[in-house]
């Protein structure tokens, strides 16, 4: 399965020109039509996206959804979900793509997901516009497609106000004709996945044999909310409200229960645990074992070995 990183890499998998931006783009679908492949198996990308297909032929499935509403309709594709579609180039509309970063340098956009919760669906729910929001909708996306499109050096300062109005806009619609229960059952479900991903995510990091990026923090909560694409604060959130405990807390567990497991099975020095579990040194390494537990970790080593 093909899974893209970039909103780059995903234009070249779908066979359209590049972004004019890294972690940013906008198109009408007319753009794309003489291109796109019209066959797409499914797939995962890293960032988020959110359509208005006016008209358009052939069969979309986003997540779960393969019966999108008759007429016009807002969909949306969140990170990591998969997508596929089976289409004739003949679709209408527009669509914006945005990436993490995209979001985390935006003063407007930084607590996207609290503003927005409809954009953490795994199950994102399509549904139809009525006839008479459509030009209002429509006109926001050609307002940014215009300014993504110009040279003026303030474009994105406008760009992220106009995102900002589509996407409450688009919340008003959602919360209108989504069945609310649905809703709350599909935002729990997507908080239980995210809580999920990141105790993984935990743990695969610190395996011996991962190959990070240089100069990565292990032990800060930003690096996997920046890998998880959501911003610190609500990973914080979620998972402190599903576990009771803060997610540098679920770091910090997991440091322990290795340094632990290193100290009682391995002859290994203090030295090279530290390191291992990617301390800056090894008095760093003591200082967090005897703050959490109350023994150094030679006196840990020594009364378990007794």
């Amino acid at each position: 399965m093909k899974h893209f990183k970039t909103i780059s890499e995903y234009c070249r998998g779908i066979n359209i020109s590049p972004p004019k931006h890294p972690h940013f783009d906008i198109r009408s679908f007319e753009e794309n039509m003489a291109t796109v492949y019209n066959e797409m198996p499914a797939f995962r990308h890293e960032f988020y996206a959110i359509a208005i297909k006016a008209d358009g032929e052939g069969k979309v499935i986003s997540g779960p959804f393969s019966d999108f509403p008759e007429g016009t309709s807002i969909f949306f594709n969140t990170p990591f979900q998969l997508i596929s579609w089976d289409i004739i180039p003949n679709w209408r509309g527009y669509y914006i793509m945005f990436s993490q970063d995209f979001v985390s340098q935006s003063k407007i956009l930084s607590q996207l997901l609290k503003l927005f919760p409809f954009l953490k669906m795994e199950q994102s729910i399509p549904f139809e516009i009525p006839s008479g929001q459509l030009p209002n909708i429509l006109s926001i996306y050609k307002n940014i497609w215009e300014e993504y499109n110009g040279t003026a050096n303030d474009k994105f300062q406008i760009i992220e106000a106009q995102v900002y109005l589509l996407l409450s806009l688009v919340k008003r619609l959602f919360e209108q004709q989504v069945d609310s229960k649905i809703a709350e059952m599909s935002l729990k479900a997507a908080d239980l996945k995210l809580l999920s991903r990141y105790q993984t995510l935990i743990q695969t990091s610190f395996y011996p044999n991962t190959k990070l990026e240089t100069f990565v923090n292990l032990h800060s909560t930003s690096y996997y909310a920046q890998k998880l694409s959501v911003h610190p604060n609500h990973l914080n959130a979620v998972v402190k409200g599903i576990t009771g405990q803060t997610a540098l807390n679920h770091i910090h567990n997991h440091l322990l229960a290795l340094s632990k497991s290193y100290l009682a099975q391995t002859d290994w020095s203090v030295k090279e645990i530290a390191y291992s579990l990617h301390f800056d040194s090894p008095n760093n390494f003591s200082s967090f074992f005897k703050r959490n537990t109350g023994h150094t970790p030679i006196a840990y080593r020594q009364q378990v070995n007794l």
